[in-house]
């Protein structure tokens, strides 16, 4: 997708790093800033250790970008062990739970998805991050503590079945962030009464990130010119509008003040991306009273 950095050379940019099998996300952050030579990288929502596929990482200033891309729209490709049920939804999990799942079939399975998308509420897995008075869930859980989870509403805006092998059968996902792959497994497995949990799992998008667009740990750590392979704001976060501003603009919003040129539409709550006349990138912008105002500054970042 092009390279992208600040003219200073500091690296600044969106990673669209496909994740390998086995390892954690933060693994991932850490070998990325040993290739990078800096500490400031940070991920963009997690995959759990036994998902592959789309991971993106903010590096240098870009840190400051993650919530922009971390909400957009994911799309799974998800494996769905029937006949089984476990403590964590996933492979990783003690069997807690085992039915006769031979007779179900995918004209059986059908009929159930469509109780699962639009806008639903999903309880996280018992072994999730998500804290319960300043402590994860999992770990909650491991210390034989009771949890007590807490409905969130998510979106699943469509669920495909692409492939059926049962016991297992591989299902498309594309929702919104936020939503857990492996609760969702075992929610159908449960209105199948056989149980279910999620056998794997790549993450095949992720907003303007495609995993056929993704580089691998190791061809980031073999490349002479790592900066190469990140990925502009401008490419990165199409979703949102851009302003261009005028050299006199720069100057003023870098300096904390209002930009000259109006807001098209008066609107309290519109956000843009300002780029300079030779592309650089300065800023977010936020309108006010039909005016851009600075948001956050990146210019020099």
């Amino acid at each position: 997708m092009g390279s992208y950095s600040l003219p200073d050379a500091v690296p600044f940019g969106f990673l669209n790093i496909d994740k390998p099998h086995g390892i954690t996300s933060h693994d991932v952050v850490s070998k990325v800033r040993r290739v990078f030579g800096i500490k400031k990288v940070g991920h963009a929502g997690t995959l759990d250790p036994l998902a592959t596929g789309v991971l993106i990482l903010c590096v240098g200033g870009a840190t400051r970008l993650s919530e922009y891309v971390m909400h957009q729209t994911k799309v799974y490709r998800a494996t769905v062990k029937l006949g089984v049920t476990t403590t964590t939804y996933d492979a990783e999990g003690d069997i807690t739970e085992q039915k006769d799942a031979t007779h179900i079939t995918q004209a059986d399975v059908e009929p159930v998805l469509p109780r699962f998308t639009g806008d639903i509420e999903q309880y996280p897995p018992i072994y999730s991050a998500i804290k319960q008075g300043g402590k994860k869930l999992y770990e909650l859980a491991r210390e034989g503590k009771t949890v007590e989870r807490k409905a969130r509403n998510v979106r699943i805006d469509s669920l495909d079945i692409v492939e059926w092998r049962a016991p297992e059968f591989v299902l498309d996902v594309t929702c919104s962030s936020g939503t857990y792959i492996r609760s969702l497994a075992y929610d159908i497995g449960e209105a199948l009464a056989v149980g279910g949990y999620l056998s794997g799992l790549v993450r095949t998008r992720s907003g303007q990130f495609l995993l056929e667009n993704g580089v691998t740990l190791e061809t980031l750590q073999n490349s002479d010119i790592p900066a190469n392979f990140l990925i502009s704001p401008a490419q990165a976060l199409t979703d949102y509008p851009s302003v261009i501003l005028t050299a006199n603009d720069v100057t003023e919003i870098v300096h904390g003040r209002r930009a000259t040129q109006a807001v098209p539409e008066d609107d309290s709550d519109a956000l843009a991306f300002a780029y300079s006349e030779n592309d650089e990138f300065i800023a977010i912008l936020k309108a006010r009273h039909g005016k851009w105002y600075p948001h956050k500054v990146f210019s020099g970042a």
